[in-house]
């Protein structure tokens, strides 16, 4: 038999908490990267019954909150909404986000949260038993960075979803978080690798220098790992990619040409860094950010 010592029996830290905000800081995504999703599943229950939640929603061990940002009034009830995301205030470079729970929901709300990775500072009522409880988290304010990469590879070498997921492990840290990479099927042209499949990856960055290191970074990479002369990325530094949606559909649902993406880019404020062909897919790839189960679909469609 193996003797177990728990250091902190009732508390499951999450591995990260991070809150993106639109530029008015009128709404933010808040992004808690787990370390047991069934306590978040539950979490995700209650907390879609909170006044400032707009959306719920997960992909793979991440719960996504898009919400109003301000305070609100929760009511707790047990086994209903036992749990809730209070208040979510921007104040400068730094976002506090104030959960409340009742019993089990209470330890998350306080402690669980409090030692996640990035957490500026906390503060926290006592929590376990039959209590209600709150915590104050600080976290940095982030805003989003979307890359979109295609043609990376030929056919005999390579694969654009892979190279761009070990680059974007290779490069994220604190400052520039990675949160989201996306497989996005477009129109099987007749000038396709294979598959005919861009990728998209979602950042969260806390400043400017961390976007320009990140992107330039990301940049170099390509150049010295990709096996094709026709790579293309383009950068959207937005809370949403809304602009870009019409494009995609397009993209997705007949050929384009590359000066028709390069004027679209152009009149959409997305920045081209690389522009090889892999820029019409790559364009197509940002409106799908964080969407990966939809955006393997052909039929799948967004607004």
């Amino acid at each position: 038999m193996k003797e177990i010592e728990l250091k902190d029996p009732y508390t499951v830290a999450y591995k990260g908490i991070y809150a993106v905000c639109d530029r008015d800081n009128q709404y933010a995504e808040i992004i808690e990267h787990t370390n047991c999703y069934g306590g978040a599943a539950w979490s995700k229950f209650h907390y879609s019954h909170s006044p400032l939640i707009l959306e719920t929603r997960s992909i793979g061990n991440m719960i996504r909150y898009l919400v109003r940002t301000g305070a609100s009034t929760l009511e707790l009830k047990a086994s209903r909404s036992a749990a809730g995301i209070e208040s979510v205030i921007v104040s400068g470079d730094e976002v506090h986000i104030t959960y409340a729970g009742l019993g089990g929901g209470g330890v998350g709300a306080t402690k669980c949260r409090a030692f996640a990775e990035g957490v500026l500072r906390f503060k926290c009522t006592e929590s376990g038993g039959g209590r209600a409880a709150r915590g104050t988290i600080v976290v940095p304010r982030r805003e989003r960075v979307l890359i979109g990469i295609d043609d990376t590879d030929t056919k005999e070498t390579g694969a654009t979803w892979t190279l761009t997921h070990n680059i974007a492990r290779k490069l994220d840290c604190m400052e520039s978080v990675y949160l989201s990479h996306t497989l996005v099927q477009l129109y099987p042209v007749a000038a396709r690798t294979q598959n005919c499949v861009a990728t998209v990856l979602e950042f969260a960055c806390v400043n400017e220098d961390s976007k320009k290191e990140l992107l330039e970074s990301f940049r170099e990479a390509l150049v010295k790992y990709s096996v094709s002369d026709q790579t293309g990325m383009v950068v959207l530094p937005d809370f949403d990619a809304k602009h870009v949606c019409r494009y995609s559909k397009q993209c997705r649902s007949g050929e384009l040409t590359k000066d028709y993406a390069m004027r679209y880019a152009k009149e959409h404020g997305i920045d081209v860094w690389m522009d090889g062909n892999g820029i019409i897919g790559a364009l197509a790839s940002l409106a799908w950010f964080a969407r990966p189960d939809e955006s393997v679909r052909l039929d799948a469609e967004i607004e």
